[in-house]
């Protein structure tokens, strides 16, 4: 029987889990066996109890067929969690394995299948394994809220007895999944809401959440998502909104390409202009930010507080739990053969699958991944 095993995820700050009591029934369906660490779900307020009375086993079992996990694989205790994995078996997760290719390398090495959950291609067919978008989208609502706490005023206009308060001016950075939420969220806390991306085709989808859409500087890219924009393009952006940031009670950063560092969007200089009081929220810190001031955790600079919570959706990690879960599930059922005892079968003619395995037996294929290992042999 073709065993899957959802490890406890050991990350600093992590809350989530790769499996839910709701899809282990599932996955049982399938014909699958499933073994869960105990205390895996602790954090998603998920205890033992219910896994076990969803069908699971309780134990450790690194050598299972199946590994899903949330987080790449890391060193624990002396041990890498990598060089637990079964030679020949399937990986699956987020690995960012362009941004680690020292990771990549070892799962290689260890002769494991990897489907990297962030390399799901964005086709129709897809969304339901979309994991950066059912994560984005959390985080998304969650950065409004957690900077609708630390402003010293509220959101919506209050009409009083003792007069008019107007209401918040709050900028969104970027118009993807996370900051479509983000728009919403705040406009539905009554917020005037603005906001820009590099992607011109996104004005409707703002203006139909009601925020006015900032116009700057085209970069479309590949898949839904903004390129990486040349210096000049960067300049004359920072330049038209710029007076909308400093005019802002609240700015909620959300521009992330995936694998490269995030853009800066928030100079110094413009947060040092920033009104006293207001607050930025960058949900892109964990990878450099795109405020320049921006730090793990919560920092003042120049009367502005500045929010980079490294893992926003491990701040919901029962919703996220929830969601990723269902997104692996919906992953794992087109990779497991319910029709051939539940064995795993990674059709490589099936567009989702060609994409998102980036190592095959040991043979790294995505070609990013490559050039990074490459590169790191290179230096060694």
């Amino acid at each position: 029987m073709t065993t899957v095993f959802v490890p406890k995820e050991v990350a600093e700050r992590e809350a989530r889990v790769a499996a839910t009591p709701e899809t282990v029934k599932r996955l049982i369906k399938l014909g699958l066996k499933v073994i869960v660490e105990p205390g895996a779900g602790a954090g998603s307020k998920l205890s033992d109890e219910e896994y076990a009375s969803a069908g699971a086993e309780l134990g450790v079992a690194w050598d299972a067929d199946i590994v899903t996990k949330v987080n790449p694989p890391q060193e624990v205790d002396g041990k890498h969690e990598a060089d637990l994995l079964k030679k020949g078996g399937l990986l699956v997760g987020l690995i960012w394995s362009v941004s680690d290719p020292a990771l990549a390398k070892r799962l290689a090495d260890n002769g494991t299948s990897v489907i990297a959950m962030e390399a799901i291609p964005r086709i129709s067919r897809a969304q339901k394994m979309d994991v950066l978008s059912s994560q984005a989208n959390l985080a998304g609502y969650k950065a409004v809220i957690m900077g609708a706490n630390a402003l010293t005023r509220i959101m919506p206009m209050m009409v009083t007895a003792a007069g008019t308060i107007k209401p918040a001016r709050v900028v969104i950075m970027g118009a993807g999944v996370a900051g479509l939420q983000a728009i919403a969220t705040a406009k539905r806390l009554g917020a005037i809401v603005e906001a820009t991306d590099i992607r011109p085709e996104v004005k409707e989808q703002v203006e139909s959440l009601g925020g006015k859409f900032i116009e700057t500087v085209e970069a479309s890219g590949e898949g839904g998502y903004a390129k990486e924009l040349t210096a000049e393009q960067k300049k004359r952006q920072q330049e038209i909104i710029e007076s909308h940031l400093t005019a802002a009670d609240m700015v909620v950063c959300t521009a992330l390409i995936p694998g490269r560092p995030a853009p800066l969007l928030v100079p110094a200089h413009v947060v040092e202009k920033m009104r006293p009081g207001a607050v930025i929220v960058d949900l892109a810190v964990s990878q450099g930010g795109n405020c320049e001031l921006s730090e793990p955790g919560t920092v003042e600079k120049h009367g502005v507080t500045i929010i980079g919570e490294p893992n926003v959706p491990a701040t919901l990690s029962t919703d996220a739990s929830a969601v990723y879960a269902r997104n692996v599930l919906a992953l794992l059922m087109d990779v497991v053969d319910k029709k051939d005892e539940a064995k795993i079968k990674l059709n490589l003619e099936d567009e989702v699958i060609d994409k998102s395995l980036i190592i095959q037996d040991g043979t790294i294929r995505h070609q990013r991944t490559k050039e990074a290992v490459e590169g790191l042999e290179e230096k060694t």
